[in-house]
């Protein structure tokens, strides 16, 4: 499973969906996160649905973590079958709540 995680600077979750330029790529192997790569998103400020380059440049993952969305790019992701979630932080304390998450949902 394939998690994006909208990030200026690879270490803290701290981008608005729409807004980033950058995602950092994590595979989970089991219970372990694994960083694949970084992915910049190339930004026109004239351009009008900025979101949706960001949507092509993760649309093979699974769940995108970031600190917020906007309502047209949220039922972007959903229509593409990406989960969505709002968290901010550093990276490993934000895939730690992703993991404990996924742990508490699997026991329903």
């Amino acid at each position: 499973m394939k998690i994006a995680l909208a990030s200026s600077d690879g270490i803290n979750v701290n981008l608005h969906f729409g807004k980033a330029f950058k995602f950092s790529i994590y595979e989970l192997e089991g219970n372990k996160p694994n960083f694949l790569e970084t992915r910049e998103v190339e930004k026109n400020p004239d351009e009008k649905h900025q979101w949706d380059k960001s949507l092509r440049i993760i649309r093979d993952c699974e769940v995108v973590i970031c600190v917020q969305v906007g309502i047209k790019a949220r039922l972007g992701l959903k229509k593409a079958g990406i989960e969505l979630l709002e968290d901010e932080g550093p990276v490993d304390e934000v895939l730690e709540r992703y993991l404990k998450h996924q742990e508490f949902m699997a026991s329903f």
